[in-house]
């Protein structure tokens, strides 16, 4: 485990503590310190217990520990939930006339925060500002950091809150330093605003959404930037209607993209379908979280990889990427955007809450370079065929309005012009047409990092994982020695790439957030195995302590 030092704010829906966490974890990452934050919070628009824990490292880090350095507590339930996860020297910070009943032997610190706000004229939401003002004075960290980090993060009522922000701060007591690292503080950003960047940057040109839990943040923020951006958002009043109105959008020839979690991508199937048969190219961004039905819908799981893989009646290809960073998002996304494109094909790209609302310092400048997918174009010999077979399964593309030529797409079987068609050979022939291009997909993957490996060369035990589970295994295999295997391409399956990966490996565990091993199912799909296998399936992600043990039971 990475030296790092973890923080928890808590309290109820509606206290404003996912704001407080991302405010901490900026404040945090002036001193230079690489930031993962996750946010946990039930179904419940106001009420219930929600929590944000802020880890902060030397090194860069993407998972979460148990154990906690200071609780700052807005409600009596975040003391008794996770006072016991405090180190031995760890101290809760305590809004005074909520907690009354303060734990014996522990270091606290309480400040009267309803007598501040009254005295500032401040609305109780600020009272998480009042306890970031007191952490940072707990923490040591100068005043002089905590106002530039209001000023730059905190655009409305700023002079407000500097002023509770310092009355918190002033009413505290430190009990350690936590120094400065002396370099520049990288961007935090969660997943799905790396996601609706890596969109941007691959040419996006309408979004279209309904909202859900986990990637509602990324409709909000694909509005909010439409403009600076040049882009159309639309939200429609159904996810049949966000599929479909995407479809138009590429028939058009506006490249679009679509999010949903998994109860939305049932009601799209169809319109998927609809993509393979028309050859209409769209982008999924598809977030999963716990099921069957409503399941955890707060909570986060990746037990979709089978839907998303088997999407739809009948047969066509699809693209399929698992980010496991911001980074990799904004690498990724442009990627399956221009994949789509280039090959006429639904694409998507599975993520999860973990990444999607988990929030990462991350260096844009460390993305790979974004290969460039042409599209074929129609070359204008009359007459226009929307279906015209060729080498590589791929026909030139032509949009409305056309003057004097149709352009005619069609979810029936169809012949090479579009008209539909029971023909038996052209049934064979257009089949066989669109399956031609899954062989050019897999060349095409096979030219970019799809599988990523890291650890000693030498190592002969590999943990194989997938999406938001990279972070948390890169760091635990660090410590074991251990090598770290994880396709960030599902399909088509990067098969060449792993088994160069899998070379000189003698014992592998898979490491996956469902029930059933669907990547280890995926691999026996391919000829692959594993020895072991670690799952967790509570709605949670594995922290490091979470996978150290479960290895040190796997690998005894």
């Amino acid at each position: 485990m990475y030296d790092s030092f973890s923080v928890l704010i808590g309290g109820r829906a509606g206290d404003g503590v996912n704001e407080a966490g991302n405010l901490l974890g900026r404040l945090i990452s002036r001193l230079g310190y690489r930031i993962y934050a996750e946010v946990d919070y039930p179904s419940l628009i106001r009420g219930g217990h929600n929590f944000c824990v802020v880890r902060a490292s030397a090194q860069a880090i993407g998972a979460r520990t148990d154990a906690l350095d200071v609780v700052l507590a807005l409600t009596a339930e975040t003391v008794d939930r996770h006072r016991a996860r405090l180190r031995s020297g760890g101290t809760l910070v305590v809004d005074a006339a909520n907690v009354k009943d303060v734990p014996r032997g522990a270091d606290v610190v309480a400040v009267d925060v309803v007598t501040l706000l009254k005295e500032e004229g401040a609305p109780q939401v600020m009272r998480n500002t009042c306890l970031l003002g007191a952490f940072a004075r707990v923490a040591g960290i100068p005043w002089e950091t905590v106002e530039d980090t209001v000023r730059k993060h905190t655009p409305r009522e700023q002079e407000l809150n500097l002023r509770v922000a310092r009355r918190g701060y002033q009413a505290a007591e430190q009990r350690r330093v936590l120094p400065s690292l002396g370099r520049a503080p990288q961007a935090v950003i969660n997943g799905n605003e790396a996601i609706g960047l890596g969109l941007a940057r691959g040419g996006l040109e309408a979004f279209i959404a309904y909202p859900m839990t986990p990637v509602t943040g990324l409709l909000h923020f694909m509005a909010h930037y439409a403009e600076d951006f040049g882009f159309t958002v639309v939200q429609p009043e159904s996810e049949l209607a966000v599929m479909l109105m995407s479809l138009g959008m590429a028939y058009a020839g506006r490249r679009a993209a679509v999010c949903t979690s998994g109860g939305g991508f049932c009601l799209m199937t169809e319109g998927f379908s609809l993509s393979g048969a028309a050859e209409l190219p769209v982008t999924v961004v598809l977030g999963q979280r716990p099921g069957p039905s409503t399941g955890l819908p707060t909570y986060t799981s990746q037990s979709e990889l089978h839907f998303a893989l088997h999407a739809g009646q009948g047969e066509f290809p699809r693209v399929i990427v698992a980010p496991a960073t911001p980074l990799e998002a904004y690498e990724w996304s442009p990627a399956v955007l221009g994949l789509s494109w280039k090959y006429q094909v639904p694409g998507v790209i599975l993520v999860d809450k973990t990444l999607c609302e988990g929030s990462f310092s991350t260096d844009a400048g460390e993305a790979m370079s974004l290969p460039v997918y042409e599209v074929a174009a129609w070359d204008g010999a009359s007459p226009y065929k929307r279906y015209a077979r060729t080498d590589t399964g791929v026909s030139p593309l032509a949009f409305p309005p056309l003057p004097g030529e149709a352009v005619k797409v069609d979810s029936y079987e169809h012949d090479e012009a579009g008209l539909t068609t029971e023909d038996a050979a052209e049934t064979v022939a257009m089949q066989e047409k669109r399956l031609g291009k899954l062989v050019q997909l897999e060349h095409e993957i096979e030219l970019l990092p799809a599988v990523k490996v890291t650890g000693p060369a030498e190592a002969t035990t590999a943990l194989l994982c997938w999406g938001s589970n990279g972070p948390v295994c890169e760091e635990v295999a660090a410590g074991l020695g251990l090598k770290v295997i994880r396709p960030r391409v599902l399909w088509p399956f990067p098969a060449v790439q792993m088994e160069r990966a899998l070379r000189g490996v003698q014992r592998t565990v898979c490491v996956e957030g469902n029930a059933t091993g669907q990547l280890l199912s995926l691999l026996r799909l391919q000829g692959l195995d594993a020895d072991d296998a670690l799952r967790k399936y509570d709605g949670r992600p594995f922290s490091v302590e979470d996978l150290e043990a479960g290895l040190a039971e796997v690998l005894s």
